[in-house]
Order: C-alpha cells, then sequence, then structure tokens
C-alpha cells in the first residue's frame, strides 16, 4: 500500500458509551461534550512526525455495536495500532473487549510488534467497578500497554497517544512536529500538573 508512508492509521474500539469519541475528540480539538452520540464510524486527522518527515495520524473512531462485523475486520487489516477503550464504571464493557482483540489477533497475526493501549477510561468517575489493577492484568495477560484515562478532565489523554506513538518499532513517529513546540508543552505541562484549582 503505497499510502503507508505518509499515514498512520490507529483504530479506536471499545462498547457503545465508554467514551472513545471523548477521548478523540479531547486529543484532536481540545473539547469534550457531556452528552452521548452513537458513532457508526469518524475518522479523524492529526499531523505528526514521522521518520523525521510528516505524516498524517488517522484515528478511527469506531462503533461501540456488533452491527458491522465487516467494517470492523477492515478497518483491523488496516490499522497500525490499536486502542482498546473500556470503561472503569463497568465490567461489562472490559468483557467486550475480549472478542475484538481475539479478532485483531487473528487478522494480525503476531500482535507482540502491532502496538495496542488497553484504556480504562472515566477514571474520575467515583462509580468504579473496575481498579486499576484489574486493567493491568488483562493487559500483561495481552501483552500490551494499559494505561487509564479520563477525557472528561483530560487526564492522561495528550499522553495515551504519545505512549501508542512509543510502541511503534517499525517507524520514528511522534506527536510534536516541531522540537521547540515540543518543550514549550512540556513546560506548559508540568506547570499543569503542579497547580490544583480549589
Amino acid at each position: 500500500m503505497p499510502e503507508q508512508s505518509n499515514d498512520y492509521r490507529v483504530v479506536v474500539f471499545g462498547a457503545a458509551g465508554v467514551g472513545k469519541s471523548s477521548l478523540v475528540l479531547r486529543f484532536v480539538s481540545g473539547t469534550f461534550r457531556d452528552t452521548y452520540v452513537p458513532t457508526v464510524e469518524d475518522t479523524y486527522r492529526q499531523v505528526i512526525s514521522c521518520d523525521r518527515s510528516i505524516c498524517t495520524l488517522q484515528i478511527t473512531d469506531t462503533t461501540g455495536s456488533h452491527q458491522f462485523p465487516a467494517m470492523q475486520r477492515l478497518s483491523i487489516s488496516r490499522g497500525h495500532a490499536f486502542i482498546l477503550v473500556y470503561s472503569v464504571t463497568s465490567r461489562q464493557s472490559m468483557e467486550d473487549l475480549h472478542p475484538i482483540f481475539e479478532q485483531i489477533c487473528h487478522i494480525k497475526g503476531d500482535t507482540h510488534k502491532i502496538p495496542i493501549m488497553l484504556v480504562g477510561n472515566k477514571s474520575d468517575d467515583p462509580q468504579r467497578e473496575l481498579e486499576a489493577s484489574e486493567g493491568q492484568a488483562l493487559a500483561t495477560k495481552w501483552r500490551c500497554a494499559f494505561m487509564e484515562t479520563s477525557a472528561k478532565m483530560n487526564y492522561n489523554v495528550q499522553e495515551l497517544f504519545q505512549e501508542l506513538l512509543n510502541l511503534e518499532q517499525r517507524r520514528t513517529v511522534s506527536l510534536q512536529v516541531d522540537g521547540k513546540k515540543a518543550k514549550q508543552q512540556k513546560k506548559k505541562e508540568k506547570l499543569q500538573g503542579k497547580c490544583s484549582v480549589m
């Protein structure tokens, strides 16, 4: 596929209502919406640095229902990296990821070379059904990376996508297109981390 060189495709999977679209929108546009709008499939693009040149990070936000198996298979076969999202408020949403992970293994073969992030979203919600240790245990079993996020509080959203790109071994991919911007961003993030609004 010739488009592979300047495109890096990330596919986001998870049950309906776990916050896939919220995570993607928070990352791409810095916005968060409280209302739930079901997704069939949306694609977002972001310019990133790839092997010291510029390429497009293409994020496919998939449907949370199982109505479109052909679309799901196509997304997996075309994807370079995967984000598997569950909600820490729903044990079922974690269970729903098992067949998706199995399908990724079936279509991609050896998943050890493919960046996969298991993500426990809604970490700010007090109505937890799952502890971080349970997410970590599943990630260890699947041999993938793990992180908890909150799209609402903008917690670990940027870090999630950067960490996913760090897992890529075939190419050097980074969210930062310009080195100076990276330093300013890090400085800003450091400052943000030390302040809290009471």
